[in-house]
């Protein structure tokens, strides 16, 4: 996001196929930002409801949505000029 915001270098766009898996994958990303890299998001939302939360680490920007909530807001077709990394999940 450098250079097209100013409000953060990184958006993270993640999808969990459930409520209840997304607000899985946002404790875990706040235990893990905490635990290897000292930061605390200054703000999270959404995390009651689960179809979007959000977590605001400055420098970084995570949403975690559900397929619905992701396909409905499209945040992947509105910042699509940013350089772009996908990540498969590792087997477990």
């Amino acid at each position: 996001m450098r250079g097209l915001v100013d409000y953060t270098d990184f958006l993270v766009i993640c999808t969990g196929r459930t409520p209840r898996q997304t607000k899985s994958i946002a404790d875990e990303l706040r235990i893990r930002l905490k635990k290897d890299l000292g930061v605390t998001p200054r703000r999270v939302e959404g995390d009651k409801e689960g179809d979007w939360i959000l977590l605001d680490a400055l420098d970084v920007v995570v949403h975690v949505f559900t397929p619905e909530a992701r396909e409905f807001y499209r945040l992947d077709r509105l910042w699509r000029e940013a350089p772009q990394e996908e990540f498969a999940p590792s087997a477990a």
